[in-house]
């Protein structure tokens, strides 16, 4: 990735659309998993991620905040989600509906992400333009 002050929010979006195709693989062996017994259902939280690498300090700004990340303090690694939990007696813990509505929300963030994305690079052929 560059490294620029111009493409700080672009490396940032960037890790945020690595993470959400990640957690749309996961969610989807979740749904694929949803017969195996005693599988335990599996998730990513990049906002998790993100927020710690960002830092609680108010004084910053958001800009400054994002010039400093380091994209490795942006990966996210999957966890098992509700380990001791199962709604059947096999031990399966996967919720087809829950796991849909997450997979349908989680394609909205993609779609969001990517439309940033290529906003961003709109914004730089203009600036470049001029």
């Amino acid at each position: 990735m560059l490294k620029s002050s111009a493409f700080d929010y672009i490396n940032l979006l960037d890790k945020a659309a690595d993470a959400s195709w990640k957690r749309n693989e996961v969610i989807s062996n979740n749904i694929a998993n949803i017969d195996t017994p005693g599988f335990k259902r599996k998730d990513i939280d990049f906002h998790e991620v993100l927020t710690q690498a960002l830092g609680y300090n108010r004084y910053t700004t958001m800009d400054e905040k994002v010039g400093n990340l380091m994209t490795g303090d942006l990966d996210v690694t999957v966890k098992t989600d509700y380990a001791g939990y199962s709604y059947r007696l096999d031990g399966n813990n996967v919720d087809l509906e829950t796991e849909n509505a997450m997979l349908a929300k989680n394609q909205l963030i993609y779609k969001g992400l990517m439309s940033s994305i290529s906003q961003e690079f709109k914004n730089l052929a203009t600036v470049l333009k001029k």
